[in-house]
């Protein structure tokens, strides 16, 4: 059965394109929104769009998401990414810089690009260890998050980094823009995450969740927004834009967690303001302390300098 999702149209997307409208709103590939409108699955207010179609103000939106094939079913397209650099590569791992709009490995709803796709397109030999679509992975950034992922390229790397990212052992640092002023500047945010209650591809802190813990510092404090560097202490899935938005200081431009559009389309964002800036761990053959860095992208640094100029 398909999977139906109904919503008032944001304000934020008022005036967009429906393929680019449900890519930001769903989290899905441009290419698949295109390939569900094309087939009949997006109406607003009963009547059926087309994939270049503009959303309106007030329709309610709703969107039939055809089954797919299994995760077992799954191929990994090896596709070379353009802008995707690679920050370190030995026999064991290699760290890429991931840019926005690449996942980390294929999965269910997503025609993107990805980066297992992108090393093997380039002739990487990744570890065997793990589900087909997603050997070699061992941690992953979301779709619209940018900055460094490390990939398992031997079967002893993949043991023993998912072992240190399950202990916890991994230093994890983001740089994140948040609306608002978070008090204290200095904290953490230690609340449960699982599913939205209500939106099955959304998360929220929830009294029967995972546990997990955020810490935080605000860098810098904007007109509208703050930049915080964050450490996690787990790796829950949208950790830091569901713990954010729990305290009403969402990542700027993340419409999905309750970003306000219009300051998004003030500094000219079109995804959540959120980079993986530091990633640390002891390196799974020698034991050595690795520690890579990754300068922030151009959408990011345009953006900050809009808030930063005091044009917010």
């Amino acid at each position: 059965m398909p999977d139906t999702r109904a919503m008032p149209v944001p304000d934020g997307l008022v005036g967009e394109r429906v393929d680019a409208a449900l890519a930001r709103l769903l989290g899905l590939s441009r290419t698949r929104a295109a390939e569900i409108a094309e087939a009949g699955g997006v109406q607003l207010d009963g009547r059926e769009l087309g994939k270049s179609d503009r959303l309106s103000a007030g329709g309610w939106l709703e969107v039939q998401i055809p089954d797919v094939a299994p995760a077992e079913s799954i191929e990994v397209v090896a596709e070379p990414v353009p802008g995707m650099r690679i920050v370190y590569d030995d026999d064991d791992l290699v760290v890429i810089d991931k840019p926005v709009g690449v996942a980390a490995h294929p999965s269910p709803g997503w025609t993107g690009p990805t980066v297992v796709g992108a090393l093997v397109a380039v002739g990487y030999r990744i570890s065997t260890s793990g589900a087909a679509e997603r050997q070699g992975i061992v941690h992953r950034l979301d779709a619209g998050t940018s900055g460094l992922m490390v990939v398992a390229k031997s079967e002893h790397a993949y043991t023993v980094l998912k072992r240190a990212f399950k202990e916890r052992t991994v230093e994890k640092v983001y740089h994140a823009l948040v609306q608002g002023h978070p008090e204290p500047t200095t904290g953490t945010i230690d609340a449960p995450i699982g599913r939205h209650p209500s939106s099955d591809w959304k998360f929220a802190v929830v009294a029967d969740g995972k546990p997990s813990i955020t810490h935080y510092e605000v860098l810098e404090m904007l007109p509208a927004a703050s930049l915080v560097e964050v450490h996690l202490e787990t790796g829950r899935t949208h950790q830091i834009r569901v713990h954010f938005a729990a305290t009403r200081h969402p990542c700027v431009g993340d419409l999905t967690y309750g970003a306000d559009p219009s300051l998004a389309a003030r500094v000219g964002l079109t995804r959540q303001w959120l980079h993986a800036m530091r990633l640390g761990f002891h390196h799974p053959s020698t034991g050595d302390w690795l520690e890579l860095t990754s300068e922030y992208p151009e959408d990011l640094l345009r953006s900050l300098a809009v808030l930063q100029d005091g044009y917010a």
